[in-house]
């Protein structure tokens, strides 16, 4: 199972012209696998009036509960975030989806693998930078 980050799913649903073709062909390479959460769920929302249409977008997906455990690893690591200086441009929802590939210990597709790396050190990011 691999967790896949909103800006990856966007980048298809939008075909934005940097990332789209790398975003499709990582998703059409792992689509058995692939699995998002409430919170992943949540991020690609705004992009749909209805849910019919956004359900049927990601059915290949399985979806996944957020662990408490998630939670609470999430919200400690935006703690260290904010005690260290960072910004609120980065936004909750980032932890939450890092900390729930760290607590299934399963990897993770993003475009964004700055603070992945810093605050969930041992997910293994699956990204266009390698």
């Amino acid at each position: 199972m691999i967790l896949i980050d909103s800006n990856v799913i966007i980048d298809i649903m939008t075909e934005n012209p940097v990332w789209g073709e790398w975003s499709f062909n990582i998703v059409d390479s792992q689509l058995d696998t692939i699995a998002i959460n409430p919170i992943i769920y949540a991020e690609i929302s705004v992009k749909y009036e209805q849910m019919e249409p956004l359900d049927e977008a990601i059915q290949p997906f399985k979806r996944l509960d957020l662990p408490y455990e998630a939670a609470f690893l999430a919200g400690k690591a935006f703690l260290k975030y904010r005690t260290l200086g960072g910004k609120k441009e980065t936004p909750l929802p980032d932890f939450f989806i890092g900390a729930h590939a760290a607590i299934l210990d399963i990897p993770l597709i993003t475009r964004d693998i700055h603070h992945y790396r810093a605050y969930f050190p041992r997910v293994k990011l699956i990204h266009p930078f390698s």
